[in-house]
């Protein structure tokens, strides 16, 4: 079932971690409709910031934003309508069938593509390795920390994993 009645904007994103749970913020703060999905045991960190703790403990609130775990395409439009954010166990992400969101965006963080195709949505945006602009997403937004973090890549990828993490306040 598709309802569009309340916002015609939705976006799908893949992952509920601190990185896509500060898209999924900003997104919402910007007046999108955003449902997300995640494993059924997120390995988030940084779980005081991510949308997928409301998969261990049903719901979880980051910077006035609610987010609330759902178990169907009904439950997430019933969410959206009360204006929290909808996150689901789906890792294989079919719901998308159901959502049909204007925008799909593959925030796991995997480093490589895990399934994610430029036909699932109108705009599909690949965050960070492992996805080509043009082949398997619209658009790639680069990760790695520097000069480049945050740019847009239309064509080719995003810079590849070096396996080595960034430091931290020198640490």
């Amino acid at each position: 079932m598709v309802e569009r009645s309340f916002n015609s904007r939705l976006v799908l994103i893949r992952g509920a971690g601190d990185l896509a749970s500060g898209i999924a913020h900003r997104l919402r703060q910007a007046g999108l409709s955003v449902v997300m999905t995640d494993i059924a045991e997120p390995r988030a960190l940084r779980r005081a910031v991510s949308f997928a703790t409301a998969i261990y403990e049903g719901s979880v609130t980051v910077e006035g934003v609610e987010a609330r775990r759902a178990a169907s395409a009904e439950e997430a439009w019933a969410l959206l309508r009360r204006g929290c954010i909808p996150v689901l166990v789906d890792p294989e992400c079919r719901i998308l069938q159901e959502l049909r969101p204007e925008v799909l965006v593959d925030a796991i963080l995997a480093k490589r593509n895990i399934g994610t195709r430029i036909d699932w949505a109108p705009l599909v945006i690949g965050i960070g390795p492992g996805f080509t602009a043009g082949a398997d997403v619209h658009a790639v937004v680069e990760t790695q920390r520097g000069h480049h973090l945050g740019r847009i890549i239309y064509e080719g990828s995003a810079a590849a994993n070096t396996g080595i993490p960034g430091a931290v306040l020198g640490y």
